[in-house]
């Protein structure tokens, strides 16, 4: 019987996903898995690991590089990896590689549609063409030299080209949001309680804002903060009323965050351009939530979706298997295979 592979895997992530990491897992790892460590408490753990992965949970420095020495892997589950020190790696013969996180990118995916949808008024667009009303115009066959533009006559449908987007709280989603936004010719505004080095900036094209500028200045503003008993409708009134008039809020943060009440009344008064959630403060969304009240109108430019941002299961694997593609890197390297991403 062979030996297990031990293994640690550090996340910032609550019990939920650790489980789900955990019953991925191939039965070759022997994981022990912390939730935010202390530097102090990674140096502890790591003699005798083989793999160290690490999910967006803080720096992999050269003290924590020197005590792995048994380390056969570092394993990034992401794209940003500004916060390890590559150089110490290299010296000490460790690779590490990055892998993108699947959820993360189609969560991203998600978030540029809301952005669309909401520029484009699609909610609004949709019921137009539905209700066949020709808006006084006679209905003609098209060809090179006819046809009819905007023949409802619709007035205030934008474009991203040119705009500021602010995200707030930037994480591996952030960073993928960011990159899909370099195409729009977008100014792009984030901030996080740590901001990026310089260089990392520099690669997504962004720039930190404090919390006040980034949502006063944004014609968009993203939502992706992480659900903490202190983040609980910590969206509320005030925090929207200090959003730009006639701005977009798009969300894709932590069930919980937002207050949809007070976003209602933005809605209504007409403070807000137009809004765009995946998550909601009861999930299934509850039948007296405020917004499902002017959801129906598509005038409000609002757009709600089942919490489905980050897609229904992985390319390629199994129900209950979706995170196996974690690990894919380690069982590469205990069968001798080639890493994929591998940066030193």
């Amino acid at each position: 019987m062979s030996l297990k592979h031990p293994t640690l895997f550090i996340t910032h992530r609550g019990e939920r996903h650790q489980q789900a990491a955990l019953a991925s897992a191939p039965t070759e790892l022997d994981i022990t898995i912390k939730r935010s460590p202390t530097k102090e408490e990674i140096i502890s753990l790591l003699p005798g690991k083989e793999f160290l992965i690490t999910e967006r949970s803080g720096q992999i420095d050269a003290d924590i590089i020197q005590a792995g020495k048994d380390l056969k892997l570092i394993q990034r589950l992401g794209s940003m990896t500004y916060d390890i020190d590559l150089q110490a790696a290299k010296k000490a013969g460790i690779p590490v590689s990055f892998l993108p996180v699947q959820s993360c990118i189609l969560v991203a995916e998600h978030m540029i549609m809301q952005i669309l949808g909401c520029t484009k008024r699609v909610r609004e667009m949709i019921d137009v063409t539905l209700s066949a009303d020709d808006f006084g115009n006679e209905s003609k066959l098209c060809d090179e030299d006819y046809f009819a533009y905007n023949w409802s006559n619709r007035i205030g449908i934008r474009g991203m080209w040119g705009s500021t987007i602010g995200i707030l709280g930037f994480g591996e989603i952030g960073a993928e949001v960011a990159r899909r936004l370099l195409v729009y010719g977008c100014k792009v505004l984030y901030n996080k309680r740590n901001p990026l080095p310089e260089n990392a900036e520099k690669e997504l094209n962004v720039q930190y804002a404090s919390w006040d500028e980034l949502v006063s200045t944004s014609d968009i503003v993203c939502m992706l903060l992480p659900y903490f008993p202190e983040t609980a409708q910590s969206l509320s009134d005030e925090f929207f009323q200090s959003m730009k008039k006639g701005s977009i809020f798009v969300s894709c943060g932590g069930s919980g965050v937002v207050d949809e009440l007070a976003l209602k009344n933005a809605l209504e008064s007409g403070h807000l351009y137009g809004a765009a959630l995946d998550t909601f403060t009861y999930e299934p969304i509850a039948k007296n939530d405020p917004l499902l009240s002017i959801a129906k109108n598509p005038l409000m430019n609002l757009i709600l979706t089942p919490h489905t941002a980050a897609g229904t299961g992985s390319i390629g694997f199994a129900p209950g298997e979706e995170r196996l593609g974690d690990y894919i890197n380690l069982i590469r390297v205990i069968n001798g295979g080639k890493i994929i991403g591998q940066l030193v």
